[in-house]
Order: structure tokens, then C-alpha cells, then sequence
């Protein structure tokens, strides 16, 4: 049985109706809100993503149903998701860019190379695993966009949301204790929010925040999927508000801000979290126990081949070992970013990872093609 194919044995839930969702939407955001809140001030990785996979994870578990989430609502989660994608490769300048770009694409090929490896071993290993969803819940790297990407590919975005996650998790939590030793003094995220309402950062409207920007911020929602469509890119959910937003930032003045303001970070970060955990369901969750002790390993594995590839990037490029270490960090960019800036680290680190964010959104769009592909020559 595939990952794609429904168990003809397992009972089907009713529907659940319109006043019955709307309750338990009732319910689910405000606790999604509170233990958000709660994982940020504690110091969590991903504190609102986890904190909205909880609750309705939770919620769609004890219920047995689905908890649906509205289109307006998807649409704007991924899109921001994208636009924050976008960012950090229009702060780079071109000539950081193509001083890194080849070793940023050496480092995004044995990445790449590896999460398709043990994707496909993983999904040979468990035949009601999909290739696609083997390959996507390997692939280090845009942890929040990989869910998205799954469903727009057919794939089981709850395994591959479960899996991010949890490597996610695994890397930001060993970031700060394995850079300890190659910087001064060690580094540390920095303490978390001292007032509650400082989470939400509500200053920033009317500040760094203007209606301008506001307007611009929801055009690229509203024409972003609708434009990778028109132009037939692999995953237009994604690449289209992404690609969109790279090509606003070179018409608009230089004072005007695309950083969308973090209480629209907040929602699409849970709009993530609900997808994810609002379609949990007990077949999936024994999947994925069941390949807890490999997901483990392959976590375990690919950072050992990351750390090889932070000494040769320290030959190349003469870096220290911490800078390059963070730059071949497979995934939890937050965390490398605080760690770079606390350690003085310098434009290597945003730029490979930059490099390989893109590079690793480029594949996972086509990754049914070069499936095709693979899967027709073993045969």
C-alpha cells in the first residue's frame, strides 16, 4: 500500500460540518497562540510551527477527523513562507554571490546527493512509502517549505512535516553546543523576550512597517501562485511569491521594506503547523514510529557529512571552521543566523545557505521528474 492509497480496512470519519470546524477553530488558534508563545519564551526551535502542529495535531487525534483549514488561510502561510525565502537572497550582494556560487553548489550537491539517497533507501525500505515522500522528508533545508511542496507534489506531507521537523529540531538544538568550541566564548541564541508583548513585536506598524509596504506585501500574496502558474515553475505555491518577490525588490525604493511584520511571520508559521498537524492520523503516526530509529541515524549521518564538508570548505575558501560549519548547516537557518551574528561570522555563512536553500527549492519542485528518471534505469 502506498502512502497515496487509502486503506480499504480503515473506517473513513464523517465530514465533520461547517459550525463543528468552526468551534474547533475556536479553540485550536488561541491554543496554537498560547503554546507559541510559550515554546518562544522558552527558547524552542521553530516554536510556532511546533506549537501549531500540537494543538491541531491534538485536536484532529482525539477527534478522528481532519481539521480543514480555509484556502485564504493556506495561501497567505505559504506565501509569506516564500517571501522570507526570498529575503536574505536580495540583502546578498553579486559579488558575494559569485565568489560563493561554486562552493555554495558543491555543498548543495552533496546535501541534495544525500537526502536523495536515503530518501530512496528509506522508501525501498517500507513499501507504503512513496518515493517522493522519502526523497522530500530527507532533503535538508527549507524545513517550513517541504510540507508545502509535498502536498503540491502528491507526496505525504505529514510524514515529511513530521521528519523536518524533527531533524529541525535535532540541528538547532546541537548548533549551539558543537559551535561552542570553535568560537570565543561559545555562542548562544541570546535570551528570549523579556515582556510577553515584545513576541509580537506590534511596534514595528508604523515604524519600519508602512501601509506602502503593506499593500506591496499582499499583492505578492495575491499574484504570487497565480504568476508560477502563468509561468508553469515547479512548485508555483512557492516559487511563484518567491521569484515575485525578488523581482519587486528591484523596482521599489530602497527604503521601502519587504520584511513582512512578525505577527504575519507568526500566522504563517502556525498556517504550516495546522496543515501539518491538523491532518495527523493514527496509520501515519505508526509510520512514522516505525522509522524513528532510521530517521535518527540518516539526522545523525548527514550532520557527520556536513562537518566533512565544512573542512573542505575551510581549505577553499580559507574560513574558520565555525563559519563554515554554519554555512553547510543542514537546515535550521534561524539558528545559524543568530549563531553567525554572535560569533562575527562573515557573509560566507548567509550566502551558501542561501545558495543551497535555492538549489534545494529548485529540486524538490522537480523531484518526480528525476524519479522518473532514477527509477527507470534500476529497472
Amino acid at each position: 500500500m502506498s502512502d497515496k492509497e487509502p486503506d480499504p480496512h480503515e473506517q473513513i470519519p464523517e465530514k465533520p460540518s461547517r459550525k463543528v470546524i468552526a468551534l474547533r477553530w475556536c479553540i485550536v488558534a488561541p491554543l496554537s497562540l498560547a503554546v507559541g508563545w510559550l515554546f518562544t519564551m522558552w527558547g524552542v526551535p521553530a516554536a510556532w510551527i511546533l506549537g501549531a502542529i500540537l494543538v491541531a495535531g491534538v485536536c484532529a487525534l482525539t477527534t478522528g477527523q481532519d481539521l480543514p483549514m480555509a484556502k485564504g488561510v493556506h495561501v497567505f502561510g505559504r506565501s509569506i513562507v516564500a517571501m522570507l525565502a526570498a529575503l536574505p537572497l536580495i540583502s546578498a550582494s553579486g559579488s558575494e554571490l559569485i565568489r560563493f556560487l561554486i562552493p555554495g553548489l558543491v555543498i548543495s550537491f552533496f546535501t541534495i546527493a544525500v537526502g536523495i539517497v536515503g530518501g530512496l533507501l528509506l522508501a525501498r525500505s517500507r513499501p507504503e512509502i512513496l518515493p517522493e515522500t522519502g526523497v522530500l522528508s530527507m532533503l535538508a533545508g527549507g524545513a517550513s517549505v517541504m510540507p508545502i511542496l509535498a502536498r503540491e507534489l502528491g507526496a505525504d506531507f505529514r510524514y515529511v512535516a513530521l521528519t523536518q521537523y524533527l531533524r529541525l529540531l535535532v540541528v538547532s538544538m546541537t548548533l549551539p553546543l558543537v559551535t561552542h568550541f570553535f568560537v570565543p566564548g561559545g555562542a548562544d541564541l541570546g535570551s528570549p523576550p523579556e515582556k510577553w508583548l515584545d513576541v509580537l513585536s506590534l511596534g514595528e506598524f508604523g515604524t519600519s512597517i508602512s501601509v506602502l509596504s503593506l499593500l506591496v506585501l499582499f499583492g505578492i500574496v495575491l499574484a504570487g501562485e497565480p504568476l508560477g502558474r502563468l509561468l508553469r515553475l515547479p512548485a508555483p505555491a512557492v516559487m511563484g511569491p518567491l521569484i515575485l518577490t525578488v523581482l519587486v525588490s528591484f523596482v521599489i525604493p530602497d527604503d521601502l521594506s519587504l520584511q513582512p511584520p512578525t505577527v504575519f511571520k507568526i500566522i504563517a508559521f502556525m498556517a504550516i503547523g495546522w496543515m501539518c498537524g491538523g491532518a495527523l492520523n493514527m496509520t501515519a503516526l505508526k509510520v512514522f514510529s516505525k522509522q524513528l530509529p532510521a530517521t535518527f541515524l540518516f539526522i545523525f549521518a548527514l550532520l557527520a557529512v556536513c562537518a566533512g564538508a565544512a573542512g573542505l570548505l575551510t581549505w577553499w575558501l580559507d574560513i574558520s571552521f565555525f563559519e563554515a560549519y554554519l554555512a553547510t548547516s543542514p537546515g535550521a537557518l534561524e539558528t545559524v543566523l543568530a549563531l553567525s551574528s554572535e560569533g562575527s561570522a562573515g557573509p560566507v555563512v548567509v550566502t551558501i545557505q542561501i545558495i543551497r536553500l535555492l538549489a534545494i527549492l529548485t529540486i524538490a519542485g522537480l523531484i518526480p521528474t528525476l524519479l522518473r528518471r532514477i527509477l527507470r534505469r534500476d529497472r
